[in-house]
């Protein structure tokens, strides 16, 4: 006797693998940044982008804080968890690693510039970055079967 597949089954497992190949929401590039926050002064950019960082920052916090949640919900076995949070904070840890040298490297590319251009760009980098790990760790997550 064959089985017959419920429609709804059917229809999730579809649904579910359009949704982990859908791409991410593009994420504004640091220039990109740089140019939401160019309408002030260099002062006031350097403003407007040092809230876009802190807002980035608060995204990435909840991110993490959402990931390891999700670790500890995960329907697998205890072994594959606890592997799964020591790489999540070591992951984390690399992220910040990188950010700090990769927008360290971006704000010395200014070069001699007078002002706030070290900061606009070591600012809009950081932005960007976080926006970027934040969406990736939420995507990555998003698949897992959670109990």
């Amino acid at each position: 006797m064959k089985r017959k597949i419920p429609v709804f089954l059917l229809t999730a497992a579809i649904v579910s693998t359009f949704i982990s190949t859908a791409p991410l929401a593009a994420v504004e590039s640091d220039h990109d940044l740089r140019l939401a926050c160019s309408d002030a002064s260099q002062a006031g950019m350097r403003d407007c982008l040092t809230a876009k960082a802190a807002e980035s920052e608060s995204k990435l916090a909840n991110a993490e804080r959402d990931a390891a949640r999700a670790l500890s919900r995960w329907d697998e076995d205890d072994r594959y968890i606890r592997t799964a949070q020591e790489n999540l904070a070591r992951a984390n840890r690399a992220f910040r690693q990188y950010r700090t040298a990769q927008c360290g490297l971006i704000a010395s590319l200014s070069g001699g510039a007078a002002g706030n251009a070290h900061d606009i760009g070591q600012l809009s980098c950081v932005a960007s970055l976080n926006t970027a790990r934040a969406d990736d760790l939420r995507h990555t997550i998003s698949r897992l079967p959670l109990s």
